[in-house]
């Protein structure tokens, strides 16, 4: 069984049978650590899949372990004050997502792949399955695309892990709907493009339909008080969520 197949069995039994093997939370709960640096964290996207997933009436506990600028090299290391491997071993998990820098696998694929390998070993050993979160080419730079796929692509194929294909799903949006802008700055996300980050997550973490999902979606914050994380408009939402259905063939 491919590990795709692997996390989304693990996460039916987990959903629908009431298998727990921690008891510290609730039985239908499915606890996922984001791992990575802000091409994870901007615009909040941890937050993000919870609240979408939320919306499809799956329990997903999403929590996020990154520093801005991080590499897994340096996760791994524990440098730049990162606490990943800290948190994996004192917290149970269930999904770990794991993000390199944008940059890792052109500039020093050498360490993206021996830490890529380190981590999956690592997060199977708590108990845990691995998935890595493809990124995206930047915005003056398209052509980057094809080396992060390849390499992200080589990396899970070679630990047998789970592959959320978000680099190119941005890179379809931009060929198809080049008017809209998935950009902040040259390289991080947009509120837009946040949105279509937290959507192709919560698409393969689910194996849920994101069609229908609100162009505006709400957490709460410690107080109970609505919290607004992505406003889009419905045309666009739209569209995005069916991109991601394509793309993810449900």
């Amino acid at each position: 069984m491919s590990l795709a197949n692997t996390v989304r069995t693990f996460l039916i039994i987990s959903l629908f049978v009431g298998v727990w093997s921690h008891g510290l939370y609730a039985q239908d709960t499915t606890r996922v650590l984001f791992v990575g640096n802000s091409f994870t964290y901007f615009y909040n996207v941890p937050q993000g899949v919870e609240a979408m997933a939320a919306k499809q009436g799956v329990a997903l506990q999403c929590r996020q372990s990154t520093v801005g600028g991080s590499t897994l090299e340096q996760h791994w290391l524990e440098k730049k004050g990162t606490q990943t491997r800290k948190r994996l071993e004192e917290e149970p998990w269930d999904i770990v997502v794991l993000q390199n820098h944008s940059l890792s696998s052109i500039r020093d694929s050498a360490s993206f792949m021996e830490y890529g390998m380190k981590f999956a070993e690592e997060v199977r050993s708590k108990g845990a399955e691995p998935v890595f979160m493809m990124t995206w080419a930047y915005d003056s730079n398209p052509l980057m695309q094809d080396r992060i796929r390849n390499m992200y692509q080589k990396l899970a194929a070679l630990t047998d892990a789970g592959l959320i294909p978000v680099g190119s799903v941005f890179e379809q949006c931009r060929i198809i709907r080049p008017d809209i802008d998935l950009f902040f700055d040259d390289k991080h996300p947009s509120e837009i493009g946040s949105y279509l980050v937290a959507l192709t997550c919560t698409q393969f973490l689910t194996e849920k339909t994101v069609m229908g999902l609100p162009n505006r979606i709400t957490t709460q914050d410690r107080n109970g008080e609505k919290l607004y994380l992505f406003f889009l408009h419905a045309p666009d939402a739209d569209y995005l969520q069916q991109l991601v259905d394509t793309i993810l063939k449900l």
